[in-house]
């Protein structure tokens, strides 16, 4: 035992200035608080203070990068600041986001509930932070952040994932997008929809593995589309419950014809 002992030990001493998951997603999501002032009551008193308060967020993510040591040749502040200066297009992205939702679902009353109360634009929009640090070739950041987004929201969408503008994601729990997925503009995606990889091996990591979908698709809840090999065609529907390993052309409808039973159960007079 004392040996089993001494290696927690030593682990703890290698890991003990690291900043924790929940740091690092409170980083995250002040962030979009600031992008998003109708997610938090605090208001600011003038320009000087929104300059000052994102000119911290880089700061701040500068030394999460500097301490988490995932990357000892990465130049963090040069990714810090590039994060900074690539807020502006970010966002505007995040508004299509929030706009496709308030476009597509009857039930939004406002723009102001979509980007407060609606899970899936919290997870796109962790999402889009997630891949821009994804795409300076951070390390462990990413992930840590987009699996906070999937434990507070339901939907997985890994941060290698390429999105393009205004990406509607109607309820989202159990919605999952692999790491080599590619996606349009004017995609709808629906509870339960799996984007993913069949089966391969470790050696792959490097090649397509997820499905590509291409603009104005609309993907019905609990689809399942798999493999690097399978294309979406614009403007293509997917029903519900639809299983599909190969690519399909666009305008096409793809449904699934349930063998579906019925029995009168009405009581006998």
């Amino acid at each position: 035992m004392e040996e089993f002992y001494r290696h927690i030990y030593q682990k703890q001493m290698e890991v003990q200035d690291m900043p924790s998951n929940a740091r690092i997603a409170d980083w995250a999501m002040h962030v979009l608080h600031l992008l998003f002032p109708e997610r938090q009551s605090s208001h600011f008193q003038g320009v000087d203070d929104v300059r000052k308060a994102f000119e911290e967020a880089e700061e701040e993510l500068l030394e999460l990068l500097m301490k988490t040591k995932a990357c000892s040749h990465c130049d963090n502040k040069l990714i810090a600041r590039r994060f900074l200066e690539e807020l502006p297009a970010i966002y505007d992205v995040m508004l299509t986001d929030a706009q496709a939702i308030m476009d597509g679902d009857p039930a939004a009353r406002s723009l102001r509930e979509v980007i407060r109360t609606y899970p899936g634009f919290t997870a796109i929009c962790v999402y889009r932070l997630a891949h821009q640090l994804w795409k300076s070739n951070v390390p462990l950041i990413p992930r840590i952040l987009t699996e906070h987004a999937h434990s507070k929201t339901g939907i997985d969408i890994h941060p290698g994932a390429r999105i393009g503008r205004y990406l509607y994601i109607d309820h989202g729990t159990g919605l999952v997008i692999g790491e080599t997925c590619i996606i349009g503009d004017h995609v709808k995606l629906y509870q339960g929809v799996t984007l993913g990889a069949l089966s391969v091996e470790k050696n792959m990591v490097d090649t397509q593995r997820h499905p590509i979908i291409e603009d104005h698709v609309i993907i019905y809840a609990g689809a399942t589309i798999l493999g690097g090999q399978t294309v979406i065609g614009h403007h293509s529907i997917i029903g519900g419950n639809v299983w599909l390993t190969s690519s399909i052309d666009p305008y096409t409808t793809v449904y699934h014809q349930p063998n579906s039973k019925f029995i009168d159960s009405k009581p006998i007079a």
